[in-house]
């Protein structure tokens, strides 16, 4: 048998515990370790943190050379400071119980980061061998008014997704503007950055629906390649002033974490003309508004013929999720079901 692989995944926390003193006592020695790159917890007992936590800061603070200021300083609690004992994780030198309300299916909690409201829980989750699939369903990423499109060939369905995403993009948008023609720039921020958080809860529950089409329907996942899809299709200039901040990327990365811990495939086809050719014949088509028109007589929805069309070519390379963009990743919504 072959060594099973693992994957680092990191749950964000509700938790109810005043950390306001630690916290502060954790910039200073965060700050202490930037300024004298010390790396003796003895040097810092004058602070009064725990030894196991001082040692954490000190270890990042004084080896990292790139670092010029301190930043948002965490309480780092390592794996030996941390218990599991009746469905809670329980760190001793903190008094502190944290309820496991997360998948609980892992084989070592590596780490805990607490803050002032939330603890991010690092754990190694062990993954399902790939599944071996004859049926695949594409997914059109670049899809008119709605996140993502996914069409099945074997059964003919189409499944629109997302929406919402448009009316939140045109209306941010608009937003961001009008507070910018005011001056109101610390505001355009904050706009931006609440309209981030909704974008990521979108792609969230948008690439949870497309893995349980697939599990449901048996079916690997095909998507364009993504670096192509920019360079290849022509767009009007409101889709390019927008183009940046459409979360194709991370719908991607969501997409392709949940699907290894399902052991449900993701490959990548050739982008080019799954928009203009005819998913019947194959013959070059015209868009007419939403719809796509051939002289075959067939006629869909454009984004369900570009569905079709993804799903039914050849893949270019399977999708192997970067380890780096799922290690220590803490976008996982509290409550999420993968």
């Amino acid at each position: 048998m072959g060594e099973v692989e693992n994957m680092i995944l990191t749950f964000k926390v509700r938790q109810e515990k005043n950390f306001s003193l630690e916290l502060q006592k954790a910039r200073q020695i965060a700050e202490f370790a930037l300024a004298t790159k010390t790396r003796s917890s003895k040097n810092v007992k004058q602070f009064g943190l725990k030894s196991a936590i001082a040692n954490q800061i000190l270890r990042k603070y004084s080896s990292n050379k790139s670092l010029k200021r301190v930043g948002s300083v965490k309480l780092t609690v390592p794996s030996q400071s941390i218990k599991v004992e009746e469905g809670e994780l329980k760190i001793p030198c903190l008094k502190l119980g944290i309820p496991i309300t997360f998948r609980r299916d892992f084989t070592k909690v590596n780490q805990i980061e607490l803050d002032s409201e939330s603890a991010f829980v690092s754990v190694t989750i062990p993954e399902p061998p790939m599944k071996v699939v004859s049926n695949w369903i594409g997914v059109d990423r670049n899809a008119t008014g709605h996140t993502a499109v996914v069409s099945d060939p074997k059964s003919g369905k189409v499944f629109k997704l997302g929406k919402r995403a448009q009316h939140i993009r045109n209306k941010y948008r608009a937003i961001r503007k009008r507070l910018q023609e005011a001056g109101k720039y610390r505001k355009v921020k904050t706009m931006r950055n609440l309209e981030s958080r909704i974008a990521k809860d979108i792609n969230h529950k948008v690439s949870k629906k497309i893995l349980d089409i697939a599990e449901r329907t048996e079916s690997g996942i095909k998507l364009e390649k993504l670096g192509e899809i920019r360079k290849s299709r022509r767009h009007t200039k409101s889709f390019n002033a927008t183009l940046h901040s459409w979360s194709f990327y991370q719908l991607q990365s969501f997409l392709q974490y949940k699907a290894r811990l399902r052991g449900i495939p993701i490959v990548f086809v050739e982008p080019r003309n799954t928009s203009k050719e005819c998913s019947r014949c194959g013959s070059e088509g015209a868009r007419i508004g939403k719809n796509f028109v051939c002289q075959c007589g067939h006629v869909d929805h454009a984004d369900a013929n570009a569905g079709f069309n993804i799903a039914m070519r050849p893949n270019i390379g399977q999708s192997i999720a970067d380890r780096d963009a799922v290690e220590g990743n803490a976008d996982i919504p509290r409550g999420a079901t993968l």
